[in-house]
């Protein structure tokens, strides 16, 4: 496996003075994602979690609608990226064929390549109803992400996805030089661990764009909370697939976008929507 993190020598200006120093930065190397033999995309990422990774992009990008649809999975190193082979059962194949395109781009960019604009504003999924959160549940959830981030507190460098529920806190994150990325290899791990994605909230440290409201939604989750603010398409998005969208948390507060009847602001608990 090839290591997350390097250590760069630096000259360090400051108070006056030169001096030398040394700063871990993240490794961001090319990862090719191929299904029965064939490259279906390569994104520059983290080499850290690229099971998740596979499986969340297969995912979210319709590739497969479950994880067991693969059949097999193979991490084969190369001198200058890795590659994330799978092969899939017959009749997703036959689909996946017929729908072929590729997508090579700068970090994270989930749109790059596209076969034509309506592909990239593709419909997403209707969530269900979910269940209510109390605003404390959400800047709780919020708070508790950045000692988790551990790529992150050693570089400050990389974007960080979770999910989370008000019984168990954050029961998954992880990071990546790519937003999109890191939000692929959240759906990954949900979906290996078999966790239930109608009964917590999707986290981003990043801002939201219309493809991480497509992948929350891929994801099923019904609640989707950033630190940053979201693009107009991607509130469009969300109050197209039911998703309630707060953005510009802060341990003070939030913005909600979409969808607002989740936010109990009358109740100190969350309860089921009825």
């Amino acid at each position: 496996m090839k290591p997350t993190v390097h250590t760069a020598a630096t000259k360090v200006w400051r108070n006056g003075r030169m001096q030398d120093g040394a700063r871990a930065i993240p490794e961001e190397v090319p990862v090719a994602i191929s299904y029965n033999g064939s490259t279906q995309a390569v994104m520059m990422a983290t080499p850290a979690d690229l099971e998740d990774f596979a499986i969340g992009f297969s995912l979210s990008e319709g590739v497969v609608t479950a994880a067991s649809q693969i059949d097999s999975f193979e991490i084969v190193p190369h001198d200058d990226g890795v590659e994330l082979r799978m092969w899939l059962d017959g009749a997703v194949a036959e689909r996946l064929q017929q729908r072929r395109r590729h997508i090579a781009g700068p970090t994270g960019c989930g749109l790059c390549g596209v076969d034509s604009i309506a592909e990239a504003v593709r419909p997403v999924a209707i969530v269900g109803k979910g269940r209510t959160f109390t605003p404390q549940q959400i800047i709780a959830a919020i708070d508790a992400m950045p000692p988790l981030q551990k790529l992150n507190v050693e570089t400050r460098a990389v974007h960080a996805a979770a999910y989370s529920t008000p019984t168990r806190g954050v029961v998954a994150l992880r990071e990546d030089v790519g937003r999109h990325n890191a939000l692929d290899k959240l759906a990954g791990a949900l979906a290996r661990q078999q966790i239930d994605t109608t009964d917590g909230l999707v986290l981003l440290t990043s801002r939201v764009s219309v493809e991480m409201v497509q992948k929350t939604a891929a994801i099923g989750a019904t609640v989707l909370v950033a630190v940053s603010a979201p693009t107009a398409l991607a509130v469009r998005m969300a109050e197209a697939a039911g998703i309630t969208l707060a953005a510009i948390a802060r341990s003070d507060g939030f913005e909600i976008f979409t969808h607002p009847h989740r936010i109990d602001t009358h109740s100190k608990g969350a309860a089921d929507v009825a």
